[in-house]
């Protein structure tokens, strides 16, 4: 997955905008106004942070060299992923869609 692929991903997700509020070198991704998804522009390989359940977070670092807590973030909820190939297309997309679903359902709840 490249750069290109990861944001035609996000951005077909219901709902998600996507900005630089913190400069130009993290394109972020924003559904209800809180991020799911926020991705290095500079990085290579390509790394990416992706909201994560706790329990399930220290499952995939447990389980893949390629996740790692979140570089920045509260790593009991953040998780950052490095696009090195030792993870498959679906798995990084299933990452970025359960952090999207963990951000989306909160909104919902509150609404």
């Amino acid at each position: 997955m490249n750069i290109e692929e990861l944001r035609d991903y996000a951005l077909s997700l219901k709902e998600v905008e996507e900005g630089f509020p913190f400069g130009e070198e993290t394109l972020v991704f924003k559904t209800n106004n809180k991020i799911f998804l926020l991705v290095s522009l500079s990085a290579v390989p390509l790394q990416f942070n992706v909201k994560c359940d706790p329990e399930r977070a220290v499952e995939l670092r447990e389980n893949y060299s390629a996740i790692i807590p979140g570089y920045h973030m509260n790593k009991k909820h953040w998780n950052t992923i490095i696009v090195d190939g030792s993870l498959s297309r679906n798995q990084l997309k299933e990452c970025i869609s359960h952090s999207y679903e963990l951000v989306d359902g909160k909104q919902g709840k509150r609404k």
